[in-house]
C-alpha cells in the first residue's frame, strides 16, 4: 500500500511536470531572455547603420556633385536623419510594427513608442525592444536620403523637409508593414533580409519618379557635371561598404551564424560587382575609372541585400557579379534612351540593382544555410521566384504612385523646384548661405551678390 501510494505520488508528479513543461517551453520561445551577445552586436550594427547617413551618403554624394551643391546634397541626408527619427518614434514605428490591420498598416500600439520597455523584448528577439526600434528607424532614414540623389541641386529645401515627413509615413512604412511588419507580402512568403524590395526599389523608383515630376537640370549645368571630388565620393563609398555590414549582418538580430554568413555575402557580392564593373569600363571605353570600380561595388552590395542571409557565398558571387551590367546598362543606356535626369543615379543603381537582388533571391535562395527562408528556383521552388516578382509589382507601384501625389501635394503649399537663378547659383549660396570651401576664390556671401551679374 505504501509502495502504491508512492507510485501514485510519482506518476502524479510526472503529469505535473508534463503538463508544466511546454507551458514553460512555449512561453520562453515566445518571450527569449535578452543575450548579451547579441544585444552588443546589434548596438554596434546599429551605430554603423546611422554612420551611413554621415559621413557615407553625405560624402559619397557630396562628391559627385558640382562645387556649388556640396552643402545642400549633404543636407539632405543629414537632415532625412534629423527628420524621420523624431517621424519614426511618433508614429513611423507603429504603423511598421504595430499589430498588423488587414494586412496593410501597422495599428497605433506603440504610437510614441508606448509600451516599448528598455530591457524587455516584446517582439520575440534576444535584444531589447529599444534596440530594434533605433535599427529600423536609421533604415526607414536612409531610404528617404538615397532619393535626394535622383533630385540633387534642384529641389527646394522645403520642399524637400515637407517630402520626408509625409514620405516615410505614406509610403515607407506601409511598404515595411508588407514585408517586415506582418503584412500581406511577408503572410505570402516574400523574402527580403535587409531592403531590397523595402529599401532599393522604394527608393530608387521615387527617385525616378521625383526626377521626371521635378524636371531635368539646366542644360548648361547638365553639360558642366562632373564630380568634384573623387577623394570625397570614394570614402564615401567606402564608408557605405562598412556600414552595409551592420545594414545586412545586423538584419540578422543577432550574432550568430546568420549574421555571419551575411557578411561574407555582403563581402562578396560587393567586390565581384566592383569589378565587373571596373571590366566592363575597360572594355567599352578603354579606360578603368575609380568611379566605375566603386559604383559597381556599391551595385553588388544594393543587389545582394535582400538575399544576404539566404544565399550561399558562391551565390552572392553570381548576384554581385551580374549587378554590374544590369546597373550599367540602365545607367549609360536606359537613362540615355528615356532622357530622364536622374542626377546622381539613384534609380540605376539602387532602382535597378534592388528589382535584380530581389529576382535573384528567388532564383538562389536555399534553406541549407537559413531554415528560417524558403528554396528558390534553382532549388526546386519556382513559386518564391513569382513570390518576388509581386514584391517587386508592389514596391514599384507604391513609390510610383505614393511619390508622385505626395510632391503634387506638396506643391499645393510651396515650389518644389528652386528658380532658374538659384539653380544656377548653386542651392549652398542661394539657399543655405554656406560654401563648402572657404577660400580666396569662393563666392561671397548672397547678401553681397549682384545676382544677376554673377548668373551671367
Amino acid at each position: 500500500m505504501h509502495l502504491l501510494k508512492n507510485k501514485s505520488s510519482l506518476i502524479g508528479m510526472s503529469l505535473l511536470f508534463l503538463l508544466v513543461l511546454p507551458i514553460n517551453a512555449f512561453a520562453a520561445e515566445k518571450t527569449p531572455a535578452i543575450d548579451t551577445g547579441d544585444t552588443t552586436w546589434m548596438l554596434i550594427a546599429t551605430a554603423i547603420v546611422l554612420f551611413m547617413h554621415v559621413p557615407g551618403l553625405a560624402l559619397f554624394y557630396g562628391g559627385l556633385v558640382s562645387e556649388r551643391n556640396v552643402i545642400s546634397t549633404m543636407m539632405h541626408s543629414f537632415v532625412s536623419l534629423l527628420i524621420v527619427t523624431v517621424v519614426w518614434v511618433l508614429w513611423g514605428y507603429t504603423l511598421t510594427f504595430g499589430t498588423d490591420a488587414a494586412g496593410l498598416i501597422g495599428s497605433l500600439d506603440f504610437l510614441g513608442l508606448k509600451g516599448i520597455g528598455v530591457g524587455n523584448s516584446s517582439l520575440g528577439f534576444t535584444i531589447p525592444d529599444l534596440i530594434f526600434v533605433i535599427f529600423q528607424g536609421a533604415f526607414a532614414a536612409i531610404t528617404v536620403a538615397i532619393i535626394s540623389g535622383g533630385i540633387a541641386g534642384r529641389i527646394s529645401f522645403p520642399a524637400w523637409t515637407m517630402f520626408t515627413v509625409l514620405w516615410v509615413t505614406f509610403v515607407y512604412a506601409p511598404m515595411a508593414h508588407w514585408v517586415w511588419g506582418g503584412g500581406w507580402l511577408f503572410k505570402m512568403g516574400e523574402l527580403d533580409f535587409a531592403g531590397g524590395t523595402v529599401v532599393h526599389i522604394l527608393s530608387g523608383v521615387s527617385a525616378l519618379v521625383a526626377a521626371i515630376v521635378i524636371g531635368p537640370r539646366n542644360e548648361k549645368l547638365q553639360m558642366e557635371h562632373a564630380p568634384h571630388n573623387i577623394v570625397f565620393f570614394l570614402i564615401g563609398a567606402a564608408t557605405l561598404w562598412f556600414g552595409w555590414y551592420g545594414f545586412n549582418a545586423g538584419s540578422a538580430l543577432g550574432s550568430g551564424s546568420i549574421a555571419a554568413l551575411s557578411f561574407a555575402t555582403t563581402t562578396v557580392a560587393a567586390a565581384t560587382g566592383g569589378l565587373g564593373w571596373l571590366l566592363i569600363e575597360w572594355k567599352i571605353r578603354k579606360r578603368p575609372t575609380l568611379v566605375g570600380a566603386a559604383t559597381g561595388a556599391i551595385a553588388g552590395l544594393v543587389a545582394i541585400t535582400p538575399a544576404t542571409g539566404f544565399v550561399t557565398v558562391q551565390s552572392a558571387l553570381l548576384i554581385g557579379l551580374i549587378s554590374a551590367p544590369i546597373c550599367y546598362f540602365g545607367i549609360n543606356f536606359v537613362k540615355v534612351r528615356f532622357k530622364y535626369d536622374d542626377t546622381l543615379d539613384a534609380f540605376g543603381v539602387h532602382g535597378i540593382g534592388g528589382i535584380w537582388g530581389a529576382i535573384a533571391t528567388g532564383i538562389f535562395a536555399t534553406k541549407s544555410v537559413n531554415e528560417a527562408g524558403n528554396n528558390g528556383l534553382l532549388y526546386g521552388n519556382p513559386e518564391q521566384l513569382l513570390h518576388q516578382l509581386v514584391g517587386v509589382g508592389a514596391a514599384v507601384l507604391l513609390a510610383s504612385v505614393g511619390t508622385f501625389v505626395i510632391l503634387k501635394v506638396i506643391s499645393l503649399f510651396t515650389a518644389i523646384r528652386v528658380s532658374k537663378e538659384e539653380e544656377l547659383m548653386g542651392l549652398d549660396l542661394s539657399f543655405h548661405e554656406e560654401v563648402a570651401y572657404n577660400s580666396t576664390t569662393q563666392s561671397p556671401p548672397l547678401n553681397q551678390l549682384n545676382t544677376k551679374h554673377e548668373v551671367l
